[in-house]
This record gives structure tokens, sequence and C-alpha cells, in this order.
């Protein structure tokens, strides 16, 4: 049989057809009228898509680059900062701070958990200038709860500024940076805005940017109140990609559409990005019933996320096991555990251009991996296919947010909200 190489990794994810032809046409000289309407247009529809009235800054870099310009911007030398880490990318916080100099106060969860209020409420220090976290750890397949450490900031009267790293957030999970009191928003470009990586933004709060005006951190490219000043004239401080900004703006666009109405064709940004965030938990959900009942366990049964589920391989199994059966025998790329989960756990990633379909046919390849390769767990073809068609069938999106936690966790599995409630 033919195969046709399909993505399912949390970054790249699968680029949506419009951003393609978009980026393709895209051949215009950054200081020129045309792309000046075009850099405006997509910085206002990047304040939609993040969903703040904060000004939002579009930079030419992965997304450790916007982590980078967030440390090097707003901290000092010599600054005590709080890194609430549980996997890789927390950790990487981490070593950004550090290398900028930063005093790095660090409260650890094990991989596949989250953090106790309480022992973040202990790390919290009058000096403490800053918290750095994620909104959903991609390594691990959680996904924290932003808002209760953002009241936990606010009921201390804490100065720090919390720095959320959004990347696989955006898209997957609902996110309201202005009423939590988020200083900082990062996004990427490579996740579920669906286009090749190499943009990277980031929303900035009032507070943030007065912080800026006290800290000396070294900056240049990196320096965000010089990228500010350019973007209110429509212009990057130095050359930007083009083409990416472009695909970025027919991304919105397609997201708009898909909230259209007969009212208003063109769809609303707003609404199809919350259309997009369920997207993500329904595929997220379908996919987590569809494994359990083929006999493997989640890895983060208690703080799972919708950008990515993250699966225990069985005792004595290499997780590699999945990544080459799938791609081998289905073109099928999934991403194995990072750092010491590697050959632990295997992820599917739920962000971006993932639908139904998708997810279903994901499902039915798992399935003959399981059956033909693991018939120790005992599954046989069905299992998996006829969990994830019932979960559809019976989701009601309006009764599953009725259920969760600000953070979009089910209550009752967030450890946060949880623990702020005793």
């Amino acid at each position: 049989m033919i195969r046709k190489t399909r993505l399912f990794t949390p970054g790249p994810t699968p680029l949506l057809p419009a951003a393609q032809f978009a980026m393709a046409a895209a051949d215009i000289h950054h200081r020129t009228a045309e792309f000046r309407a075009l850099y405006l247009r997509v910085l206002a529809q990047l304040k939609d898509f993040v969903g703040t009235t904060n000004d939002v800054i579009l930079l030419s870099s992965s997304g450790t680059g916007a982590m980078e310009a967030s440390v090097s911007n707003l901290t000092s030398p010599g600054d005590r900062v709080l890194v609430l880490a549980a996997g890789k990318f927390g950790e990487r916080w981490s070593g950004i701070a550090k290398a900028f100099g930063c005093h790095v106060d660090v409260v650890s969860a094990p991989y596949g958990q989250t953090f106790s209020l309480d022992e973040v409420a202990a790390s919290l220090h009058l000096e403490t200038r800053a918290v750095f976290m994620q909104a959903t750890e991609t390594s691990t397949g959680v996904r924290h709860c932003v808002p209760a450490i953002a009241k936990l900031l606010k009921d201390t009267q804490s100065e720090a500024l919390l720095i959320v790293d959004a990347i696989t957030g955006l898209g997957t999970t609902h996110l309201d940076m202005d009423s939590w009191g988020v200083d900082v928003l990062v996004g990427g470009s490579q996740k579920a805005v669906m286009i090749p990586p190499g943009l990277s933004y980031l929303a900035i709060s009032d507070r943030a940017w007065d912080r800026m005006e006290a800290t000396y951190n070294p900056r240049y490219y990196f320096d965000l109140r010089k990228e500010r000043k350019n973007a209110r004239l429509g212009e990057s401080a130095y050359t930007p990609a083009v083409s990416l900004i472009a695909a970025l703006g027919a991304a919105f666009d397609w997201i708009a559409a898909q909230a259209a109405t007969p009212e208003n064709p063109a769809g609303s940004l707003v609404e199809g990005r919350k259309l997009l965030v369920e997207n993500a938990e329904t595929i997220a959900a379908m996919t987590r019933a569809a494994v359990q009942a083929l006999g493997l366990k989640l890895f983060a049964p208690d703080a799972f996320a919708a950008a990515a589920t993250a699966i225990l391989a069985p005792e004595g199994v290499d997780s590699g096991i999945f990544v080459k059966e799938l791609k081998s025998r289905f073109g099928v790329i999934i991403t194995n555990g990072q750092g010491e989960m590697k050959g632990k756990l295997f992820r599917i990633a739920h962000l971006g251009f993932f639908d139904y379909m998708d997810t279903i046919a994901l499902i039915g390849a798992i399935e003959q991996v399981v059956v033909k390769s693991l018939p120790q767990l005992g599954a046989k073809f069905g299992d998996g296919l006829i969990a994830a068609q019932q979960l559809y069938a019976d989701r009601s999106p309006t009764a599953a947010a009725d259920n969760k936690c600000l953070c979009g966790r089910a209550k009752g599995h967030c450890s946060l909200t949880d623990s702020a409630a005793k």
C-alpha cells in the first residue's frame, strides 16, 4: 500500500494550505506600504488570537527567542526569579535565566505532574522579580493551572511579573491573559497557527513595559522596546520573515472563517480561536479514551493537556516501537519522550490542523501496532475506535466546559485550584 506522511508532532505541525499559498505569493519588500498594511493587520489579528488588549510583539525567531527576550528585557543581573519546572521546557527557563545572571529559585514537580500551590507560595520571596512557567509542558503532555498561579501572585501582593510560555498552550487552552493578570504570554508559529517555524510573539502588559525601563540586562536584536516603537509604524526593527508573516495572516483569516455565519461571512477570529481550542480538547479526549481502551496508560492522568497526549509504553517495552512502527507502516510521525523519558513514553499532538478524521485514522493505526505487536495487552481491533467514537458522540462542549477549571483541566483533577480552595 502507498503511504502518505502525516505529522502528529507537537511542532512543527501540519501546514495549512492557505498559509502555504500565501507564503508562495509573498514577494514583497518589507519597507513598503504594502508590507506595512500587512504587518499592522497581522499585529491586530495577533491581539484577537491571544485574546488581549495589550501590545503584541512579533519576532523572527523560534519560540525560544521570545523566551530569551522575556528574560533579557525584564531582568537585571542578580535579580531573584522563580521558575516552575515539570519538564524539559520548564527547565529551559532556568537555563535562560542563569545565562543572564539571575538568581534562580525552582519549584519542581515530577515529570507527568504539576506543581503544589503551597510549594509555589513558600518559594516566593519579597525580592522575587519574576515567575516563569509553561501553560502546557509539551515534553510530558501536562497542563499547568496558570490562573491559580496568577491569583496567588495577586493575593500575596507580589511585585513579581508572571511570564508564561504558551507556545503550545495558545490555540489548545482557553487563556485569559488580561483578567488573570499574566504579564507576558509567549507563542510560536509552528504550533496551533499551522505555519512553519520561524516566528514567535509576545503579548506584554503595561506593568511589564514599565519594568523594562528599570532593567539593564544586555539586549540588541531582542530589544522589545525597539520592536514596539517600530511596530506602531507598521515595521519591524530588522528584516522580518515576510513570507511567514503573510502565512500567519492567512492562517488567522482561515481560523476566523471557521466561525462564519450568514450575518458575518468573514467570521470572527475570537470565535474561531474558541473553536480551535475546542477542536484540540475534543480530539485529545478521543485519543485518551482510545489508548486507555487499548490497555495503554496515560503519562499525565491527572494533569493532561489538549496540546499533546503523552502515553506510557507497556512495562518492558521501549516506546520507540510505536514511533518506528507507525512511521514505517503508516507514514505517521509521532514523537518519543525527551531526555530521561526517551524510550518510556510517546507523544501525539492535537494542536492546529488536526481534525476528527485525522484522529480516527491515527487511532486505527495505533490499534494495528498494539494488536499485532503487543498481544500481551489483550486488545482487539475496534477497542480504541469504539471508545473514541463513543466519546465524540456523547461529548457536549458546553457540558465539558462547565466541568472544568479555568485552566481547562477537569475539576477534581486540578491540584492547584484544589489546593487553593482548601
